[in-house]
């Protein structure tokens, strides 16, 4: 990964939202705390009023003066001039959970999509929980049976919204056994570097491609790119695969991880 852009916070969805909520006021702080405007995007969820309402009620409650419910339900709303102009006055931008794909599918190529893209490369801090997560990086998984023996045809992946590349994200990882449908998508992609994020936990990268966690659980790092074999090509659906000499990291709060060296850095 020769650079990241931007700020992002990803979260592994289930945050803590009642208790202390870390990781929110983490979100907060780096979108200028107080002083900052922070914009929801509940495009990826049916929803959009509810759950719009259940985070700007939480940013109020920690001290933020503006929050901004930005819903996109159709594309048509994605090319509207009030709603690019959300996005640019933002300090903050924050992707709810939901389904991936109405993310991508709704905005992708939209000018909202391009407001995203100049905000995010200007240092505005983008988070996504779940959902919004998944669709963070570059390649994206949309589905598949995380709790299957790793075989072929386990997981669906498709173009994200781009604002991390060289990574895929799987999000809810070890409450949904997750492992196997990484690994398959780094099997396929050994290029690419495979974050697992438990619920309640979340990875800060900020534009020295240092990668931090936060929050109670576990971030589950898989890296291919010296893999010695793998015969995912070869395979049948639903044969197993094999892939040898992966790299796996564990790392819990407050451990962090250069993506551009591929090492975690434990000092």
């Amino acid at each position: 990964m020769e650079k990241v852009d931007g700020n992002l916070l990803i979260i592994g969805g289930a945050e803590d939202k009642t208790g202390d909520c870390l990781i929110l006021k983490e979100f907060v702080n780096l979108a200028k705390g107080r002083d900052g405007k922070i914009v929801i995007m509940p495009t990826a969820t049916e929803q959009p009023d509810k759950v719009g309402e259940q985070y700007s009620e939480i940013f109020k409650d920690i001290g933020v003066s503006e929050v901004e419910v930005l819903k996109i339900d159709c594309r048509k709303d994605a090319l509207s001039q009030k709603a690019q102009k959300s996005i640019e006055d933002a300090t903050g931008i924050f992707f709810t959970g939901g389904d991936q794909l109405r993310i991508t599918s709704l905005l992708g190529g939209t000018p909202v999509d391009h407001s995203l893209q100049k905000v995010y490369k200007e240092g505005v801090v983008i988070a996504g929980t779940s959902a919004g997560a998944a669709a963070m990086s570059s390649t994206m998984i949309i589905g598949g049976n995380g709790e299957s023996t790793p075989q072929m045809g386990i997981l669906n992946m498709a173009p994200g919204m781009g604002l991390l590349n060289e990574a895929v994200v799987d999000q809810h990882f070890a409450q949904r056994g997750r492992l196997g449908r990484l690994l398959a998508a780094v099997a396929q992609n050994p290029y690419i570097l495979g974050i697992g994020i438990d619920e309640d936990t979340s990875v800060l990268i900020n534009r020295e491609a240092k990668l931090k966690v936060i929050g109670s659980q576990t971030v589950t790092i898989v890296d291919g790119r010296d893999s010695g074999f793998t015969n995912v090509s070869e395979l049948k659906p639903e044969q197993p695969l094999a892939i040898t000499d992966v790299l796996v990291h564990i790392l819990p709060h407050g451990y962090c991880y250069d993506l551009k060296e591929r090492k975690p850095l434990l000092n």
